[in-house]
């Protein structure tokens, strides 16, 4: 049967999951999503029950994690989110005229990626890892952690406003 161009626009972007069929699947945010809900159930059930404990939390805590992941990722369109801190960058307080927004950008990517990566996870409680993998993040980006951070923070925020159902364009855009 052949489908017009509409259609299967419509069929790509209602990201399909692939067992099921149905809309809403984000293989990367369900993935990323289940791997830290599964290690942070892991061991927490680890440290209580022991190595089977570890194995049982693990599988429960990928399909909680796994959910938390989807549901975030899902929530992020990174076209979307780059063009919108494009727009807004030179708003916010720790803008400096003296880096580009190129500089900015993968602060920015890095902010709404790692969101989904710790879906059940704080920004305090991830810092250090953020602030670990900021180098093999930044691209091109002139901007060290302590200047990348601000940046990281308001994307993070506003994927975590979005999530929680709160409104994240009047704090993020500095209104």
């Amino acid at each position: 049967m052949a489908h017009s161009k509409h259609e299967h626009a419509a069929s790509t972007d209602a990201n399909r999951d692939p067992i099921s069929g149905e809309p809403g699947a984000h293989p990367v945010g369900t993935g990323i999503g289940t791997a830290a809900g599964g290690a942070a159930a892991g061991m927490a059930a680890g440290a209580a029950a022991g190595p089977v404990g570890a194995v049982v939390g693990a599988v429960a805590g990928g399909i909680v994690g796994g959910l938390a992941g989807k549901s975030i990722a899902e929530s992020i369109d990174p076209t979307a989110e780059d063009a919108y801190w494009r727009d807004n960058y030179s708003r916010r307080p720790y803008f400096d005229p003296m880096a580009s927004y190129e500089d900015f950008a993968p602060a920015y990517r890095h902010g709404w990626e790692s969101r989904s990566r710790y879906a059940e996870r704080s920004f305090d409680e991830v810092e250090p890892d953020l602030k670990r993998d900021w180098e093999s993040t930044k691209d091109c980006s002139r901007l060290n952690w302590d200047r990348a951070r601000p940046a990281v923070r308001d994307s993070w925020d506003r994927i975590d406003q979005r999530a929680s159902g709160r409104l994240a364009d009047n704090r993020s855009s500095g209104r």
